[in-house]
């Protein structure tokens, strides 16, 4: 099993500063609603914030650390298998035969630091699409080319489509 870039970790790491930054504004905004003259919180505005962002910060580097660990991939000759999860494992397994495109991201952090993603969309449901953050960028381009190779290699010949009803 292959384990993702460790540099994805600063990815996941700034992305929930910024979530725990908007908690404490929105938690700064309504303790000075609250906590006017007479009010509910007897605290400061900036020290409601303060703590806010602290908690949040905090759980989001204890997230960012066991989300790493749990999360492994391995392209494997019929069927690319993903394990990942914090509180719930998922483990999800796609035949190639349903891989309809495969499409490589990289967002502006992602390209600062030399990562990018691969995203699997498939037949079938709805968010039909699995996607494997935090790939270093020559690795991206790798597991890219592989599964869609992989998934035309997979295609049923033209004879075979003729059998269904």
């Amino acid at each position: 099993m292959e384990r993702l870039d460790s540099r994805v970790r600063v990815v996941w790491l700034v992305s929930a500063l910024v979530s725990a930054g908007v908690a404490a504004a929105i938690s700064y905004g309504v303790s000075r609603v609250l906590g006017a003259p007479d009010g509910i919180i007897p605290l400061s505005p900036v020290v409601v914030a303060s703590l806010v962002f602290l908690v949040v910060a905090l759980l989001a580097v204890a997230h960012t650390v066991l989300r790493y660990r749990a999360w492994r991939f391995e392209v494997r000759e019929d069927t690319l298998y993903i394990e990942r999860g914090v509180l719930v494992k998922v483990r999800t397994v796609v035949p190639y035969v349903r891989v309809q495109h495969v499409d490589a991201r990289r967002g502006p952090l992602q390209r600062l630091l030399g990562l990018g993603s691969v995203v699997v969309y498939t037949a079938g449901s709805r968010g039909a699409d699995v996607s494997i953050p935090g790939l270093d960028d020559a690795r991206t381009d790798d597991v890219q080319e592989t599964l869609r190779h992989l998934a035309i290699e997979s295609e049923p010949d033209s004879g075979d489509a003729g059998d269904a009803v």
